[in-house]
């Protein structure tokens, strides 16, 4: 079993209780807008990072993360990208992406929304973290907890830090 800690759109600012959080968590996966690239290195000094560059990050984030992330977290295949959509509303060229790869999780960032949801017709489960930095428009900074138990996801954990300061 993987436990997996997911967050997006950090846009430079890292609140302390994303550590709190993600204490018991195998890997952290951020789904891009990564801002400053000390967020990334606090984060790898913490636990295995995975990610994806946003379209806000400069040549220091996408040299450490790719646009798209393909990748097996134990028997699930995952794709990240930062501007994805969701289920029914992909950003151009990404439902074709997934029905190619067939991932069994997509995550996307980018919105500031909140969502996991299951896409029927593309037999995917889309998480997006929503944001837990101060930039953007969102009310209430998230991550969110979930693990993988071979080809399971379960235990998915919305956790809020409080209003954006």
């Amino acid at each position: 079993m993987t436990k997996i800690g997911l967050l997006s759109d950090t846009h430079s600012y890292l609140p302390e209780a994303v550590f709190q959080h993600f204490e018991d968590v195998d890997e952290i996966w951020h789904g891009g807008d990564v801002g400053d690239r000390s967020v990334l290195e606090q984060l790898q000094a913490f636990k295995p990072l995975r990610g994806v560059y946003g379209n806000i990050d400069g040549p220091a984030i996408r040299a450490s993360f790719p646009l798209d992330n393909l990748f097996y977290c134990e028997e699930v295949k995952v794709l990240m990208r930062h501007i994805g959509g969701y289920p029914g509303r992909y950003a151009p060229g990404v439902r074709d992406m997934i029905k190619k790869e067939g991932p069994g999780l997509f995550i996307s960032g980018h919105s500031h929304i909140l969502k996991i949801m299951y896409d029927d017709k593309l037999h995917c489960l889309h998480i997006n973290p929503g944001a837990c930095g101060k930039q953007g428009w969102h009310q209430v900074q998230t991550l969110v907890k979930f693990h993988i138990d071979g080809k399971q996801i379960a235990g998915c954990q919305v956790i809020e830090l409080g209003k954006r300061g």
